[in-house]
């Protein structure tokens, strides 16, 4: 399972963003990490190191590698419509995304971990890829096992006050969640400028 392992904080403080969720060190240290940085200033990038920074970000919210990250900006350029807003709603529609945001973790790396270790089912199949694409009319259920079930009813307690967006329902009780539909643009509300990723790309 290829991720990202490396300190979370330091990235979270290279780009200035809480990337992976709240950050005592961002918070603490809201300066650029390393030997010689300089509290309270940030270096000024080119317009090229601007756009490779937002395509950082977008990558490490979502967990995803370089290679895959191509995959999908390849696969955004062939659909219809907007490059960028498909490159998101893509990102968005991973299942370790969309359990995410159902509640079933209380972050992306612990939804990732709930998919890879078996603990989901897609409409009453057993889906383990992270990445799996999922469509308007899924279902998402624990694994009918007690840990898998236990696990992920601790999880919705954690989760309680994080409502769902508009795009998934989440059902507490009977411990489901179900994709409405496609997420549009403003729903995802992405820490990145997507633009400039289509940009890099196509220079």
């Amino acid at each position: 399972m290829a991720r990202y392992t490396g300190p979370r904080d330091k990235i979270a403080r290279r780009f200035g963003v809480a990337i992976f969720g709240p950050s005592k060190g961002l918070e603490l240290r809201n300066f650029p990490p390393g030997q010689h940085g300089v509290r309270n200033t940030r270096r000024k990038l080119s317009e090229y190191g601007t756009a490779m920074a937002e395509k950082q970000k977008l990558r490490y919210q979502y967990g995803v590698l370089e290679k895959q990250f191509r995959k999908f900006f390849a696969e955004a350029q062939r659909r219809k419509g907007v490059t960028g807003e498909n490159l998101l709603q893509m990102l968005e529609l991973r299942l370790d995304n969309v359990v995410f945001r159902l509640g079933f973790g209380n972050t992306r790396f612990a939804a990732r971990q709930l998919v890879s270790h078996g603990h989901i089912q897609v409409n009453g199949h057993h889906v383990n890829v992270a990445s799996y694409q999922c469509k308007p009319g899924d279902v998402i259920t624990p694994k009918p096992s007690p840990k898998s079930q236990q696990l992920i009813g601790r999880f919705l307690e954690l989760t309680q006050g994080n409502p769902a967006p508009d795009w998934v329902s989440t059902d507490r009780e009977a411990v489901k969640g179900t994709v409405n539909r496609i997420p549009v643009r403003e729903e995802i509300n992405p820490i990145a400028n997507e633009q400039l990723v289509v940009e890099l790309y196509s220079r």
